[in-house]
């Protein structure tokens, strides 16, 4: 079954509970992606009409990874707004269902993101994840470099304070 990764201009109601379903599941296994666990229905409505209106502002980008017409991966890349970085783009919330992970799905997101952050003039992609976490070995494995570590940045669900590490990876020229 091909994978099949395609950007998403705006987020038809059935996407956006695809994709609420996809971060929901993550945060169940302990991703840090801003929410806490166990996350509201509101929360999640809120939060994916935010990043509709953003696609809708050219603001986001959200590219979608798509197994037999199931929505099963999704990353999301913020072009920075600012004169000066233009040539930047942050990434943020690299989900992979839990019952689609270790299948080389993630890699494939973040190497169609790559060429497409390039299309787009991006030489310069960051991220940041929860310091200690799995993602880390993984960010790492498809080569970004770790920039720096800020203690204390995120707090989980009980209260815990955990640090927050930042990841860079240059691409080629344009």
């Amino acid at each position: 079954m091909p994978l099949i990764i395609e950007p998403l201009a705006e987020l038809t109601p059935l996407q956006q509970q695809m994709l609420a379903s996809q971060l929901q599941a993550c945060i169940a296994q302990g991703a840090s992606l801003g929410f806490y666990h166990p996350t509201s229905d509101a929360h999640m409505t809120n939060y994916w009409s935010q990043v509709n209106t953003e696609l809708g502002q050219n603001t986001r980008v959200i590219l979608a990874a798509y197994l037999e017409q199931q929505l099963v991966a999704s990353v999301q890349l913020i072009p920075c707004k600012k004169q000066n970085g233009r040539h930047r783009g942050e990434v943020e919330k690299l989900l992979v269902h839990p019952d689609y992970q270790r299948q080389g799905i993630a890699q494939a997101l973040m190497q169609y993101l790559e060429t497409y952050a390039n299309q787009l003039g991006m030489t310069l992609l960051v991220l940041d994840t929860q310091s200690g976490d799995r993602s880390e070995l993984f960010y790492q494995a498809v080569g970004f470099t770790k920039s720096g570590e800020i203690p204390h940045f995120v707090s989980d669900s009980q209260g815990a304070m955990h640090a927050t590490s930042y990841y860079f990876k240059q691409l080629g020229s344009h």
